[in-house]
């Protein structure tokens, strides 16, 4: 049987560990040739270590796969940019690439710094933009390829203590559906994946109360390799026709996520000042008004 990936040639970052790691490896066991990106840094992005990499490497290649590694962060443009240009380098061309590699620095918003906040941007939504953007060129001229950006429930839905987190993520919505709709012409493809798994940037999550501890233990039976089947999908031929989409991976579910689109309107012929908006517009809208749910109250049912 034919493997749905064979001789092409993907990047995966942050792929030294958990659901990156994972992701590489069923590439490579799908016949792609992998670049294995990660620089080997702490949950919070502190520190380097070439071995994440270097091991993940190693184990495709015991495996009977191709594989090369690379330990550049995506946080700068340049360093970005040579990721890619590792792939070409190494192997003529580029045919996929999976904006996986991410950081946490959690802390409820009016506490949170600065810094804190323009990492997790620089690491998530930046990076995805930079790596996304050197291989478009690439994707251009040879008129295919497809990117697989991660996305997260802390923005899609909503969560406590994570602004910098939330914002990068439902920003690399909108950059996924801005990539698909400027590159269709090209045969180029792009969607977002939102994982749910348990993997230790999961494990930076307090666990200070029973409830805390309980919603833990139920993210640990989610192993990061059930993520990796819909990536490989997503990135082989298969997929040519999905596009512009965002899907979660939940254990053994898959979900199809809506995107936002008007649920009401209204309407006053002499148009609104701010006590006609009082008196009839916002009382009219109420009623569909989105609550403030966090993503444990949407997904409440246990992991199938």
């Amino acid at each position: 049987m034919a493997k749905s990936l064979q001789d092409k040639v993907i990047i995966v970052t942050g792929a030294g560990r958990g659901i990156g790691r994972e992701i590489a490896l069923l590439c490579a066991a799908e016949g792609a040739k992998v670049v294995v990106n990660d620089p080997g840094g702490a949950a919070d992005g502190a520190g380097s270590s070439a071995a994440p990499a270097e091991e993940v490497v190693e184990e495709i290649k015991k495996r009977g796969g191709t594989a090369v590694a690379n330990f550049e962060s995506v946080a700068e443009a340049i360093p970005a940019s040579k990721i890619v240009k590792t792939a070409t380098d190494h192997f003529g061309r580029l045919d996929g690439v999976v904006n996986n590699a991410g950081i946490l620095r959690d802390m409820i918003f009016h506490k949170m710094s600065v810094e804190a906040f323009e990492a997790v941007i620089k690491v998530h939504l930046m990076g995805s933009f930079y790596v996304s953007h050197a291989a478009a060129r690439i994707y251009r001229e040879q008129e295919s390829g497809s990117f697989v950006h991660f996305t997260s429930t802390s923005g899609l839905i909503g969560n406590f203590g994570q602004a910098n987190y939330a914002a990068a993520k439902l920003g690399i919505v909108g950059l996924s559906k801005s990539i698909a709709l400027d590159m269709g012409r090209f045969n180029v493809r792009s969607n977002c994946v939102s994982p749910f798994a348990w993997t230790r940037m999961i494990g930076t999550i307090p666990t200070e109360t029973d409830a805390e501890k309980a919603r833990v233990e139920k993210i640990k039976q989610m192993g990061p390799e059930k993520i990796a089947p819909v990536c490989a999908y997503l990135l082989s031929d298969a997929a040519r026709d999905v596009t512009g989409q965002i899907f979660g991976v939940r254990m053994n579910e898959i979900f199809l996520f809506g995107q936002h689109r008007p649920v009401r309107s209204v309407h006053r012929g002499e148009g609104w000042t701010p006590e006609t908006i009082a008196e009839h517009g916002m009382p009219a809208l109420k009623g569909s008004f989105s609550k403030l749910d966090r993503s444990a109250d949407v997904f409440t049912w246990d992991p199938i």
